[in-house]
């Protein structure tokens, strides 16, 4: 793993942040394509894309916090103006209520949107991933012996056992009496979402453009995928459990149910004439 890329000159390139530059820049990309082929404004665009970028920092960081309280504890102002501790839940409802209200305040309607950003949304969190899976933040999964675990021993979070308790005791918990491996393969989850994103995407861009569905339908469908993808996934994670599931598991639960709902609204309604 390789948390810093390079340096230009005095500057840290890191990976994280690299890969988080170029998910937001791809989404932006596509968000437009298809915003143009709507006849939205430039600035309604523009203001649509910069209330992404800033309510999803925002939110991101906010659930971060919410989810792991003694690092805010710990050191509050290092803790909210650090580039680590994203949770992209929370990135996505803080910024999808301010493009929500931004939308209505310019006559778009919230489900034509959600339809345009939908690909978009998927392709950029999984390329985020690839940034989680350079720096070895984390967000790696249990400890397996797949043949394709891997270790993350100069991660941000290293798998090594000396320095990762957590870790350790989850490996003696699993494998009991065996000893203890100084570098602990895990399950490389980042990798899973990042294929998992890759294919939703593809069924999202193909469907994009359809006409026989109701505007909503395919943000709907974007729910579902997305909260399915992260709701298994989380299974294999390390993160603390609420009532039995982690934090964005109970997010992706809602996700889930959000989208099943609006997808039926949206197959039941009769498609309007074009």
């Amino acid at each position: 793993m390789k948390p810093l890329l390079f340096t230009i000159g005095p500057i840290p390139v890191y990976s994280f942040g690299l890969m988080m530059a170029i998910a937001f820049l791809t989404a932006n990309w596509l968000f437009t394509k298809e915003a143009r082929r709507r006849s939205w404004s430039e600035r309604f665009v523009s203001t649509v894309t910069l209330l992404a970028l800033v309510g999803g920092i925002a939110g991101a960081k906010l659930f971060h916090l919410l989810e792991y309280p003694e690092v805010f504890l710990r050191d509050p102002i290092g803790a909210v103006f650090s580039g680590e501790g994203l949770t992209f839940h929370g990135g996505l409802i803080v910024a999808s209520i301010a493009i929500a209200l931004y939308a209505r305040r310019h006559g778009v309607r919230f489900f034509a949107l959600g339809d345009a950003l939908a690909p978009a949304l998927i392709l950029a969190y999984g390329i985020g991933r690839i940034g989680c899976q350079l720096a070895g933040d984390g967000d790696y999964g249990i400890p397996s012996k797949l043949p394709w675990a891997m270790s993350y021993p100069n991660g941000t979070v290293p798998t090594l056992a000396h320095m990762n308790t957590e870790l350790r005791e989850m490996y003696l918990a699993m494998y009991p009496g065996e000893p203890v491996p100084y570098d602990i393969k895990v399950h490389p989850t980042p990798v899973y979402e990042t294929l998992a994103s890759l294919l939703i995407f593809g069924m999202l861009y193909r469907w994009q453009r359809r006409a026989d569905r109701q505007a909503g339908w395919l943000f709907g469908v974007y729910l579902v995928m997305a909260g399915a993808e992260r709701f298994l996934v989380e299974f294999i994670r390390l993160n603390p459990l609420y009532w039995g599931l982690s934090q964005a598991q109970w997010v992706a639960a809602g996700m889930i149910i959000v989208g099943s709902i609006i997808v039926w609204i949206k197959s039941e309604a009769p498609v309007p004439a074009r």
